[in-house]
């Protein structure tokens, strides 16, 4: 059973493998669907009433937050922490100003006040009582984390299935087998040429994410996409496409841009380090593989 529905600016395709009942199968797919939704309400940068923004505006005081927001706003600072910030979620106001500021239902605009020089150190956690304080002005993006975050939760819905695959727009967790007791095979797109396939990768009970240059480009700024290192505030090159496969789809999703954004040897050896496993493509569409693929 396959069932499709947009999200997130992203179109979700929910595909599982079972002999459990129709009625039984839909019901769950449904429920991880709500996942998306749940998290789209929670975390987009672009909808002033989602508990994201809402929070971005209160400064100086402790907030209370939702596991929704809290959990993936902790993992992304804690990758912004492993790579010395090159990976921070207070990029939002520089989104905006590169012209990532417009929502993708409505069409509508958006402009948020932010201090002018801010990084994730200014954005405090408490642990104990779930409460988010920032030290200063400013717009958290969590397009790094979030839709990651609601492809684990989908996929613990789905986990029961002999066969699964939560794809989010080519980002993706697959489980079990594809119903003739295969392992998944995973086409990852080429970045030049949309409908080729530019390498397979075979996966069961992970994930994979790709982030790539090539798909959300700045109407607004020449040469500039939605990948922004924080510290040039320019768009790095050095790759086209990075691919990470992982055990969970928001560890997947995060180093794919972390690794984008740290370049070649930095990228490659962050993926290492984690002991992850990584496909990834330069600009003149060479491929270097991570990890023993």
């Amino acid at each position: 059973m396959k069932k499709t529905k947009l999200y997130m600016d992203t179109v979700v395709d929910i595909q599982v493998v079972t002999e459990k009942s129709k009625d039984e199968a839909e019901t769950k797919i449904n429920r991880a669907f709500e996942a998306f939704q749940k998290i789209e309400h929670t975390c987009s940068r672009f909808s002033p009433d989602s508990e994201l923004m809402k929070a971005c505006q209160q400064i100086q005081i402790p907030v209370p937050v939702s596991p929704y927001l809290f959990e993936p706003l902790k993992f992304a600072l804690e990758i912004a922490k492993w790579t010395d910030g090159v990976f921070d979620p207070t990029v939002g106001k520089l989104m905006e100003e590169h012209g990532f500021n417009r929502h993708y239902l409505t069409g509508d605009l958006i402009h948020s006040a932010a201090a002018d020089s801010v990084n994730f150190r200014d954005i405090v956690l408490d642990e104990q009582d779930h409460t988010l304080y920032l030290q200063k002005p400013l717009v958290i993006d969590l397009g790094a984390v979030a839709k990651g975050f609601a492809i684990d939760l989908a996929a613990n819905e789905l986990k029961e299935f002999e066969g699964f695959v939560v794809n989010a727009g080519g980002d993706l967790f697959a489980g079990g087998t594809d119903g003739s007791i295969n392992v998944w095979t995973i086409g990852i797109q080429h970045p030049e040429q949309k409908e080729r396939i530019i390498q397979t990768i075979e996966i069961s009970n992970e994930a994979i994410c790709t982030s790539g240059s090539y798909e959300r480009k700045s109407a607004k700024i020449n040469g500039m996409h939605h990948l922004i290192h924080p510290k040039t505030k320019q768009s790095p090159n050095d790759w086209i496409s990075c691919s990470v496969i992982a055990p969970f789809a928001m560890l997947a999703d995060a180093f794919s841009t972390a690794a984008f954004l740290l370049g070649v040897d930095r990228g490659k050896a962050l993926i290492e380090q984690a002991d992850l496993k990584g496909i990834l493509i330069t600009s003149k569409l060479q491929i270097a593989t991570v990890g023993g693929i």
